[in-house]
């Protein structure tokens, strides 16, 4: 027989507080990322997660010291990790002679492991060897991915998906264009992502539209597919549902513009052209012809007279 835990409720505002902000929400919060190292690393791997967690921050936790984990095959240690710092997000790093620099990303659905990938690190240059102006802390960069792989092979479309969950920050629902200052581009090819990172600056262009410029700030790096880890599709769709509530009921005959405007479209019965009432005007008003020929004709009735 299995052991039946009790669960102890909160009995204090603060307690009451801190599990609510742990539940479950409609909207969820900014996703937390946990950056940790296994048993062994090299001093290319330390700068690579060093400039990771750079690019996460503030949304990013590190764990202090060296941790006897291998994903791969137990991740029990990184589901208990997640669920005491609330994240569902992190990156492991490992350095074996059998795999060097290795790097391993993946992400939780409610404390549990749904992808894990993993990936060696090649040609790294870090965020020190670019000269000029490096991206401000929190900046939401734009993600840009490159080559027919990510959407004709099933396991690279599942990692690109999987990029895009661990460097994307919260969602918007407007952008101005100043405000595009960093892309992070993958590109695909030969079954490595190359990964680069570039800061846009506008120049003037004698029109309306500005010229882009880019330049490389870093990191760079290049990343080779080793062992993937991935959830079945059944699953994957159950982490994906959307809740009821974010859900946008269908009106019928009711539309927007590209201007944001509401039009609707009203259905009516075919009328008579001839019956319908118009403005009462004496121009439009019927002669007395007219309204003879249109009288009907009634039954004679008796005469009152009376005769003398």
């Amino acid at each position: 027989m299995g052991v039946v835990q009790r669960v102890k409720k909160p009995t204090t505002r603060k307690g009451k507080k801190f599990l609510e902000e742990r539940g479950p929400k409609i909207i969820e919060n900014t996703k937390q990322s946990l950056f940790f190292y296994g048993r062994s690393s090299s001093e290319t791997l330390k700068r690579c997660m060093k400039d990771l967690y750079h690019l996460k921050k503030p949304d990013a936790y590190p764990l202090k010291g060296k941790h006897d984990v291998l994903p791969m095959e137990n991740s029990t240690p990184i589901e208990t990790s997640s669920k005491k710092y609330d994240s569902s997000l992190f990156f492991f790093g490992s350095h074996t002679k059998k795999r060097p620099n290795n790097i391993i990303i993946g992400r939780l659905h409610d404390h549990q492991i749904l992808d894990m990938a993993e990936f060696g690190v090649e040609n790294f240059k870090s965020l020190d060897e670019f000269e000029g102006e490096k991206f401000p802390l929190g900046m939401k960069p734009c993600l840009l991915f490159a080559g027919p792989q990510f959407e004709l092979d099933p396991t690279l479309k599942r990692i690109k998906n999987l990029l895009v969950d661990a460097f994307q920050r919260e969602p918007v629902s407007s952008l101005r264009l100043q405000g595009l200052e960093h892309v992070i581009m993958f590109t695909c090819h030969e079954n490595k992502i190359h990964m680069r990172s570039y800061r846009i600056s506008l120049k003037k262009s004698g029109s309306r539209t500005p010229r882009v410029e880019l330049e490389e700030i870093g990191p760079s790096m290049d990343l080779s597919v080793r062992r993937t880890k991935l959830a079945s599709d059944d699953l994957f769709n159950s982490a994906c549902k959307k809740p009821k509530e974010l859900k946008v009921k269908t009106v019928k005959n009711i539309k927007r513009d590209v201007f944001g405007s509401k039009l609707g479209r009203v259905h009516i019965r075919q009328q008579d052209i001839k019956k319908l009432q118009t403005r009462k005007m004496k121009g439009l008003k019927k002669t007395r012809k007219e309204r003879a020929s249109h009288k009907k004709p009634t039954k004679s009735q008796p005469s009152n007279k009376i005769d003398n």
